[in-house]
């Protein structure tokens, strides 16, 4: 069985629910109604053969960034998936089960009939390309693709909502559904902050490893009594959006108890990111990530009124009343 993440918390309070670490599903989805290309269920379709084609042109909006206009399509549409790379970018490969950060632009084939798009939100989208997070069709057509890239494809039902559709979006069983997506990020197990040092100068604080090679950051706690209020400090400072207390981020992070300095919860030893609502977890995190940019790494100190006081999760290691610490990494937000 996986090891699951200690960071969330239900309401009301008191109570703790654990999230297993290998279903997170983020909440990006939920800005985009039910029309924006997260799944509800996995496909049992065998992967599709990927053609060139036909596609529709693109009419407007023709550089990376912008909001396209994408013609009716012509004819009769693959029953396969046609993909092309409009522009070409030269960043990071994206890899299956990734978290990629894009917008895009989703029309019905026949109609042109545009069901959603994120541009028009200013918001892109982070989402997972894995089985069960998102349409089958967008994990086939993006695999491969480097970041910096526009991205056209054709997705047949068999690789999109199948033969239920999706109602709210006005998407038939029948409807073949056309994308352009401008590939912004790709996150995985090897991402980490990015930034500018910050000085950790207070010897009364955890002093944290500032590395960025995708490995677990050391986290030095010294032998002092610990804070008793909350503990907030960037690391090392992104320059990314501010992150608002009702977002949800996609993180890497390590807890330690103060008193022992002993690890108790990791995404690197997982091997995979989560992504969570602030309003999902502890007050803590919450209150600590609030505020914060992107792209920083994050020192968070929680004392027990702000963690899980004297009802710590069964077997998690933490004792009662303990002190946390977190180094966390705030890669996006959704």
């Amino acid at each position: 069985m996986r090891r699951r993440s200690l960071i969330l918390a239900a309401v009301p309070a008191g109570l703790v629910t654990l999230a297993g670490c290998g279903d997170d599903k983020s909440d990006q989805s939920k800005a985009s109604d039910s029309a924006s290309p997260s799944a509800s269920q996995t496909s049992a379709a065998p992967a599709p053969k990927i053609v060139d084609g036909p596609l529709p042109a693109i009419t407007a909006g023709t550089k990376f960034g912008e909001k396209p206009t994408v013609a009716k399509g012509s004819g009769t549409p693959s029953d396969q998936l046609a993909v092309k790379t409009v522009i070409a970018g030269g960043g990071k490969t994206v890899a299956e089960n990734d978290y990629v950060q894009a917008n895009y632009l989703g029309q019905v084939w026949d109609t042109a009939k545009v069901f959603d798009n994120s541009y028009d939100r200013k918001t892109p989208l982070v989402i997972q390309l894995a089985a069960g997070s998102i349409i089958d069709g967008w994990r086939y057509a993006l695999t491969g693709k480097k970041t910096g890239s526009r991205v056209e494809f054709s997705v047949p039902p068999t690789w999109g909502y199948g033969a239920q559709g999706n109602a709210q979006a006005g998407i038939k069983g029948t409807d073949t559904l056309v994308f352009v997506v401008d590939l912004q990020e790709t996150f995985n197990s090897k991402s980490s902050a990015k930034g500018k040092d910050v000085p950790q100068t207070d010897a009364k604080l955890p002093e944290v490893g500032t590395n960025t090679d995708g490995k677990a950051p050391s986290v030095e706690v010294p032998k002092t009594d610990p804070p008793k209020g909350l503990v907030a400090k960037y690391v090392i400072e992104g320059d990314g959006d501010v992150v608002a207390a009702d977002n949800s981020v996609l993180v890497q992070y390590k807890g330690v108890v103060w008193d022992t300095g002993k690890e108790f919860d990791s995404t690197y030893a997982r091997g995979a990111l989560t992504s969570f609502g602030l309003q999902q977890v502890v007050k803590g995190w919450a209150q600590g990530l609030t505020g914060k940019k992107v792209g920083s790494r994050v020192l968070i100190v929680i004392p027990p009124s702000l963690g899980y006081g004297d009802q710590p999760p069964a077997g998690s290691g933490i004792e009662k009343d303990s002190t946390m610490v977190f180094t966390v990494d705030i890669l996006a937000k959704m």
